[in-house]
């Protein structure tokens, strides 16, 4: 795990190169059309965003003195309302880096969801850089909503999917998946 985190960028670091595969599109990258509209998502999680009093005195009392690494990417719609919220409640507690999934997929097929590579996923370790616990790819609402969607596509559509999830992210503004990894702590 060391090594992936050596390799891992902060925050400011990710939202700077999200930034530039806008303005610089590789014509090869399939996610082109995803990143503004990831970047609007993390800039309103951003914007919205309020640390929880009560979640971080939950924080303060777990004595947690490790690192969280996130296996993410700027397109993915899960990741937009996640990774803004964890890397901001856990700033000036608990180093926190952001490991893209795509640069080496050695790391995120150790944490496999239902055999697919679905981010983000958020590794807690130790000090020692060993893990401690991990989360992802969504809070369990949104899990929920996935379920209903795959058990009957006909009477819940993607497009309604899709739909649900954002409102849900942007009303939540990252609470739940807060609240699930603390337990995790």
């Amino acid at each position: 795990m060391k090594n992936y985190w050596q390799n891992a960028v902060t925050f400011d670091e990710y939202i700077k190169e999200t930034e530039r595969r806008i303005e610089v599109q590789n014509p090869e990258d399939d996610h082109n059309e995803y990143y503004e509209l990831g970047l609007q998502r993390m800039n309103r999680t951003l914007k919205t965003y309020k640390v929880d009093e009560k979640q971080l005195e939950t924080l303060k009392s777990k004595n947690f003195n490790g690192k969280i690494l996130i296996i993410t990417e700027p397109w993915c719609g899960d990741a937009s309302a996640t990774v803004p919220a964890v890397s901001k409640f856990f700033e000036g507690h608990n180093d926190v880096r952001i490991f893209y999934r795509d640069s080496d997929t050695s790391l995120i097929d150790q944490f496999l969801t239902n055999g697919t590579q679905s981010i983000p996923k958020i590794l807690i370790l130790n000090e020692d850089f060993s893990l401690k616990n991990v989360w992802g790819p969504r809070p369990q609402y949104g899990t929920e909503l996935l379920k209903k969607f795959k058990e009957n596509p006909e009477t819940y559509p993607r497009e309604e999917f899709y739909n649900d999830l954002q409102v849900y992210y942007a009303k939540n503004k990252g609470k739940d998946a807060i609240q699930e990894i603390l337990e995790l702590l």
